[in-house]
This record gives C-alpha cells, structure tokens and sequence, in this order.
C-alpha cells in the first residue's frame, strides 16, 4: 500500500468540476484507491464519496492506493492536485 499527503490548494477545493477530474483519472487505475480526511476514508473512485469529504482550499488529504499500480496511481493524483486541476 502506497500513502501520500496531499494539499488542496485551487480556491473553489475539490467542488464538482475537479472532483469529477480526479475520479476520471482515479478510475484509469486497477488498484483500489482511497482519500482520508479527518478519519473518514472514501473510495476515491466514487463522486459522491469525495463529494461527501467537503474537501475545500487549504484542506490536507491522504491518497491511499494498494494494487498493482498503486505507485503510478498515487504519483498520478498527487500530480493532478498540484496541478490545481487545470484550473
């Protein structure tokens, strides 16, 4: 299992439109992946489980992936966060 802590930094946090973004690019991945915010852990394949999160800017979150690609999975997100999304 790979962990990472990540921090949300685009200004709107992780609304509809990059939670939407995230689950895509989560979904591109054979391993079972999951955010963790305050004790609370999501499948991070599930809109309305990131959604439920209520991830906003400056919030800390840990990706958590184990599988076969968990390495690449995790590098991926983390990217995809740092990079605010596109936005």
């Amino acid at each position: 299992m790979v962990t990472q802590e990540v921090t949300i930094n685009n200004e709107v946090g992780l609304h509809a439109r990059p939670a939407t973004f995230f689950i895509q690019k989560a979904n591109e991945f054979k391993s079972g992946i999951w955010v963790e915010k305050d004790e609370r852990r999501v499948n991070a394949k599930s809109l309305l489980g990131v959604l439920s999160l209520g991830i906003t800017k400056g919030t800390t979150i840990t990706l958590l992936a184990d599988g076969s690609d968990e390495k690449e999975a995790v590098a991926a997100l983390s990217e995809l966060v740092s990079g605010n999304f596109g936005e």
